[in-house]
């Protein structure tokens, strides 16, 4: 029994400092990065996690307007991006989860199949094919082509992600709405999807911060600054040979982070049985 008592709390130890230390990995870099955007000057090397002279020069030097400065510009044509990308990615995920999950058609089995290949295809080894598809389209600069592609990116894994809740709801459900009058598209819309709405707001937040975060793809589709996404400006802001300023990057990026501390706020309460539901069944 003591030995037993000393195991639990040997563990409970090694749980706890599991737990702290991850902490620090995943927290020191935000700490310092929040404390360069109030640091004085452009350089990282003086810069301190606590300033002694904290300033809010690089936050109002983001919206003073500059012309090599567009954070505002820069900022909406993410939100326009990250926010068509989830609807995009929402309403086909769900139809295709749908059709996988409670139809049997023939080329089902090795539809899943593709999907799963295609999840193990690195997006930068079809870099070459999606800028020659730009050019020939005439849609290099385009938000519309880069957020279609965004979609298709989203589609295999979250497919999955969704067949699988999907297929944890009970077929009986749709055998006694069919009893009722209703059809597939009933079904669908007044069942599935509201029973469906935890792992609609994973595959909603997987979607949104995808966006946010792409700086590869981005690059080889938008070239004009007025066109840039935020990975795509604030890399400007340290690329340059003369002038550039990391403290103000710091401060850019802090930023990036209000709309998804704001999304993952709305959504946070349907995350847990989302992500545990949707692996139940294949």
């Amino acid at each position: 029994m003591i030995a037993s008592k000393k195991s639990n709390r040997t563990r409970l130890l090694f749980s706890y400092l599991l737990l702290i230390a991850v902490m620090v990995i995943i927290i020191y870099p935000l700490l310092w990065t929040i404390g360069a955007s109030f640091n004085p000057g452009n350089s990282l090397v003086s810069t301190k996690m606590i300033p002694d002279n904290p300033t809010l020069f690089h936050y109002k030097r983001l919206f003073a307007g500059e012309s090599s400065l567009q954070y505002v510009t820069w900022y909406l044509n993410s939100m326009k991006v990250s926010l068509f990308t989830m609807l995009g990615t929402l309403i086909c995920v769900s139809f295709t989860a749908y059709a996988f999950s409670r139809f049997r058609f023939k080329g089902r089995k090795n539809g899943l199949i593709l999907f799963l290949l295609l999840q193990m295809i690195p997006q930068f080894s079809a870099l070459i094919a999606l800028y020659v598809l730009a050019q020939m389209l005439g849609m290099m600069n385009n938000h519309w082509l880069l957020i279609m592609l965004y979609i298709g990116g989203q589609i295999p894994m979250n497919t999955y992600l969704m067949k699988g809740y999907f297929d944890s709801i009970p077929f009986e459900l749709d055998e006694s709405a069919r009893i009722d009058g209703a059809g597939n598209t009933r079904i669908f819309w007044q069942i599935l999807l509201p029973l469906a709405r935890p792992m609609l707001a994973v595959v909603a937040m997987n979607s949104f911060t995808g966006p946010l975060g792409d700086f590869i793809l981005s690059s080889t589709i938008l070239r004009s600054p007025e066109t840039y996404t935020l990975p795509l400006g604030l890399y400007d802001l340290v690329n340059q040979k003369q002038g550039a300023s990391y403290t103000t990057f710091a401060a850019g990026a802090i930023l990036i982070s209000i709309p998804v501390a704001i999304a993952f706020l709305l959504l946070q309460k349907h995350f847990v049985s989302g992500l545990t539901s949707g692996g139940t069944k294949g």
